[in-house]
């Protein structure tokens, strides 16, 4: 009895990991509880007049067309670009690598802004060439603003997979007599279904979280509904219920991706050694595939690149470098303690995982997910009210909007940390404690230096989403509060594209050097 209850306490998670865990899971789940209650506040005929409002209808068939039709332009871009990375012997294919990841050093927010200047009488083209076409706004430009910021998601996953397959199935195939486009469809296809899946699950809940990109081309959308309501109608109740809805929409999304991947089995069940990949050769092919790679560098990069340098030199009164270094500091101010904050919160999360991976722990590792899974303006509008009326001396103040993008990142920290912990034997640990080291003790001096590489990863990670948040800093940040994803909005939402200009180049910038350090250090490795 005595070595078995001895087994079962060395088997038990440390508190000081579960703590933390815990804490995290509660602070999460709180203010979506206290969203719920304040929808409730509706009663009778005004709740029934919430919920069957034909503009709820048309914020659904809004969102939902707007995922369809970003899905549909990242497809276009990502299919190609990743087959011709992983499947054919097209020379400096690393060069297209690069052009299918730089697009993420552009927020959405920052492409609408550059997409809207393109255009219109005083806009980038008609200063360059003399022709003014018309400003793209509405649907249209929310779809490809998104679209063209959002398919590296789906690229980087494609690519993995197409990489990854073992080419002996396809091979097969053609010698059963199947032609090119049939395996394609019947073999290569099904394979990257969960890579279809994976990207497309990212991109998706990232539209329905958008907020900038969207109010900018004047689209409504739940997400833009939902600041409109809280901050410009002041209807705390429309605005709890919208989030609820797009709550919704969401735990849909991730439903449907769920039973799409059930029972996938990809991997082989027999012995035999994998099949060697054989690259393409492109031929004449190779002269449309460079036209189509410098396409979409050119509509993902340059043009928004270009775009926000032309209004730059059209700044009025020259540029003041010294209000955008101001805000730069308050990116700054936000980001640097969010990031490690978030590394410090997921450090336990993931060492419960990875060490004592029970139902419990699974639970306290899924809520690290649930605040990345719900949209960014529900979280914001669920932390405003319970803050404003259970918390009022951190309501709008630099803590808590530092708290709440911590939470909110914290998922992206989780993944590389755990990755490290998965290469860290046990066995280290055990040793330590044998030698008398506590728990604690025994993962700070063992454990905790094979995982900095990990944290670093994840901290950074979480320091440009910081840098680049929109929707959070809006319903948390005090007033007075600057940054440099506010200013561009704040600019860009009023016209004033001169003003935007020098935001918009330094938050450009700032992610086009991480992202580059990015591509550098995965090619040296």
């Amino acid at each position: 009895m005595a070595v078995w209850l001895k087994s079962w306490r060395e088997r038990r998670a440390p508190w000081m990991f579960v703590l933390p865990a815990a804490l995290v899971a509660l602070a999460t789940l709180v203010p979506l509880a206290y969203l719920i209650l304040q929808a409730l506040d509706a009663e009778g005929q005004a709740l029934r007049e919430i919920l069957w409002r034909r503009r709820n209808l048309i914020l659904f068939w809004n969102t939902l067309r707007l995922v369809v039709g970003v899905l549909l332009v990242a497809a276009v871009i990502a299919f190609p670009l990743a087959w011709l990375t992983a499947r054919t012997r097209l020379p400096w294919r690393w060069l297209v690598t690069m052009v299918g990841v730089l697009p993420l050093a552009i927020p959405g927010y920052v492409m609408a802004y550059a997409l809207l200047g393109l255009g219109g009488n005083y806009g980038a083209l008609a200063q360059w060439t003399g022709w003014a076409p018309p400003r793209l706004s509405g649907y249209w430009g929310a779809v490809f603003s998104i679209g063209l910021y959002t398919f590296p998601y789906l690229f980087l996953n494609l690519r993995t997979a197409l990489m990854g397959m073992d080419p002996a199935q396809e091979d097969a195939a053609r010698c059963l007599g199947a032609g090119s486009l049939e395996t394609f469809f019947r073999v290569t296809l099904p394979q990257l279904r969960p890579a279809i899946l994976a990207g497309s699950l990212i991109i998706g809940l990232y539209v329905l979280g958008d907020f900038g990109a969207v109010a900018l081309m004047r689209f409504e959308t739940f997400s833009q509904a939902i600041y409109t309501q809280y901050a410009l109608a002041y209807d705390a109740v429309y605005a709890s219920w919208l989030a609820l809805l797009l709550l919704v929409f969401t735990g849909a999304v991730l439903v449907m991706e769920a039973r799409l991947l059930r029972r996938t089995l990809l991997h082989k069940v027999g012995s035999g050694n994998r099949g060697k990949l054989g690259l393409l050769r492109l031929g004449w092919w190779a002269i449309p595939a460079w036209f189509f790679i410098g396409s979409v560098f050119l509509a993902s990069v340059l043009v928004p690149v270009a775009t926000i340098v032309s209004w730059l030199f059209q700044y009025p009164e020259g540029v003041r470098w010294v209000d955008a270094w101001s805000a730069l500091r308050g990116s700054l101010t936000a980001s640097v303690p969010a990031a490690f904050i978030a590394g410090a919160l997921a450090l336990p999360i993931a060492y419960l995982g990875v060490r004592y991976p029970t139902r419990s722990t699974r639970v306290l590792e899924r809520s690290a997910y649930l605040a990345y899974a719900t949209p960014p303006l529900a979280l914001a509008l669920a932390f405003t009210l319970f803050t404003y009326r259970f918390l009022p001396g951190i309501y709008q103040t630099l803590p808590l909007l530092i708290g709440v993008c911590a939470l909110r990142y914290m998922a992206e920290s989780v993944g590389p940390i755990r990755s490290a912990l998965y290469q860290a034997s046990p066995r280290m640990e055990e040793a330590a404690r044998t030698l008398g080291c506590t728990p604690l003790a025994a993962f700070f001096r063992v454990i905790f230096p094979l995982v900095v590489k990990g944290l670093g990863v994840g901290t950074a990670l979480v320091f440009l989403s910081v840098m680049k948040e929109l929707p959070l800093t809006f319903l948390l940040s005090p007033l007075g509060f600057e940054t440099l994803a506010l200013n561009v909005w704040n600019f860009a939402n009023e016209a004033m594209y001169a003003e935007a200009a020098p935001y918009a180049l330094m938050l450009l910038v700032i992610s086009l050097l991480f992202v580059g350090l990015l591509l550098f250090r995965e090619r040296s490795t």
